[in-house]
């Protein structure tokens, strides 16, 4: 059978419909619909939800904001305010919280840089409760950032990498940045997910490495990602999809063009994917050609965001002030 990629519970859960065509068990969703924007959340409750999505428990919150590729300032600022209230929403975090932000992902692929470069925007504030030896502040809160790079390059585990820190300076929160892989190209940079499960480094490009979360860390775990590649062969499968569908109305019921297009299953089509991709290579992935735009901006998004939902004396006028 074709293995869909995709890091979105939306997406999973979508799958899930497809394939079965009901809602899957252990799983509950709830829509909000805004003029600009749409909110999913959907919350694997129990084991019957995770294996319906092949998600840990917990909450996946996804923002999907169809304008997000053109965005104007407004936009960006009114989507950074959403993700700040989001984020305080899911109650990991409160005014002396010792947090920790890992930006993950591999700062020399563009795609993949979105992590770090949302650590070179947040506001870090760790070295001045360290120096005035202080436990809170009105204004700001006590953060850590780090983008400690990939096993490529490091020659390390990443996760082994951010468990040394965290029992070195014991934050009581982490919150992960990384890129994902949507299943859908109108997704991709337009979405944004929240959990507060933790999160796969790599796992957008289908790398399988150690889990960023709180049974392995000790402490709670949120991640923030976007997808910002899709699988090619997934792209593919869906352009055939459309294909078919396209020409199944335009040919005549019972026809015997009609039934053979009926009988194309998708079995059938994954032989073909496999059969065109196989010259280049069975891990082909895609990305915008202005995807190196459409990071800076992200990133700018999510950090504000962060700088906004950490802080508690950072509003939104002063957020655009602090870009490094």
């Amino acid at each position: 059978m074709l293995e869909i990629r995709t890091d979105l519970a939306i997406e999973s859960r979508e799958l899930y419909q497809e394939t079965k065509k009901e809602e899957a068990p252990g799983v509950e969703v709830e829509k909000v619909e805004e003029e600009e924007y749409e909110i999913t959340r959907v919350k694997v409750l129990d084991e019957r939800g995770e294996e319906s999505l092949g998600k840990p428990k917990g909450v996946y919150i996804t923002i999907q904001v169809s304008k997000l590729k053109n965005a104007d300032q407004d936009l960006k600022d009114k989507i950074a305010q959403v993700l700040a209230k989001e984020i305080k929403g899911l109650g990991k975090n409160h005014k002396n919280t010792k947090t920790l932000i890992i930006g993950l992902g591999n700062w020399n692929v563009t795609p993949d840089a979105l992590g770090p470069k949302v650590v070179d925007r947040v506001l870090v504030t760790r070295q001045y409760f360290v120096a005035y030896k202080k436990d809170e502040d009105e204004t700001v809160s006590n953060v850590s950032a780090l983008s400690p790079g990939v096993m490529g390059l490091t020659g390390i585990e990443t996760s082994e990498i951010v468990k040394g820190i965290v029992e070195k300076t014991q934050p009581d929160l982490v919150i992960a940045i990384d890129a994902l892989a949507s299943r859908r190209m109108d997704r991709v940079s337009t979405t944004i997910q929240i959990s507060d499960t933790g999160i796969n480094p790599g796992s957008g490009i289908g790398n399988k490495r150690l889990g960023l979360n709180e049974e392995y860390l000790g402490v709670p775990v949120l991640a923030i990602g976007v997808p910002t590649v899709v699988d090619a062969a997934t792209m593919i499968n869906d352009t055939m999809d459309l294909i078919l569908d396209s020409m199944k109305s335009v040919a005549k019921s019972g026809s015997e063009f009609y039934s053979t297009l009926q009988q194309v299953s998708n079995e059938e089509k994954y032989d073909l994917i496999k059969e065109v991709l196989e010259p280049f290579t069975p891990n082909l992935v895609v990305t915008p050609k202005e995807i190196d735009l459409l990071i800076d901006d992200l990133s700018i998004i999510i950090a504000n965001s962060l700088n906004m939902a950490l802080h508690p004396g950072i509003e939104l006028e002063d957020v655009n002030r602090y870009i490094r």
